[in-house]
């Protein structure tokens, strides 16, 4: 069983940062897939960034350029800056872990960028 605990949302004007972090409770060395993902009002929930296989990553096209994801294997720690926000970035951000045989999601942190 994994644990994952998101924090770092808030409210926040368009143009400014937040930084998201995820908690894992257990070693996140082994796990390769790793990331965070949103779901806005209304819609479905999609990738924002990740971690794949061989520590390559993939990143939404709508936030190319201004989300960096990363991670402190020794912490057991995600993270998501996010820079240059949008109200289209609002939403509930949630954290994904990928173990193959079983896969595991935070409860969310809300993000709204206000205009």
């Amino acid at each position: 069983q994994v644990q994952l605990v998101e924090s770092g949302g808030g409210l926040v004007q368009a143009g400014g940062s937040l930084r998201l972090s995820c908690a894992a409770s257990v070693s996140i060395v082994s796990i390769a897939v790793m990331g965070w993902y949103r779901q806005a009002p209304g819609k479905q929930r999609e990738l924002v960034a990740r971690f794949t296989s061989g520590r390559s990553t993939n990143v939404a096209d709508s936030v190319k350029g201004r989300f960096t994801i990363s991670r402190d294997n020794a912490k057991k720690m995600v993270y998501l800056q996010m820079n240059s926000l949008k109200p289209e970035d609002t939403g509930v951000y949630y954290c994904h872990a990928d173990l193959q045989v079983a896969d595991y999601w935070g409860q969310g942190t809300q993000v709204t960028v206000s205009s």
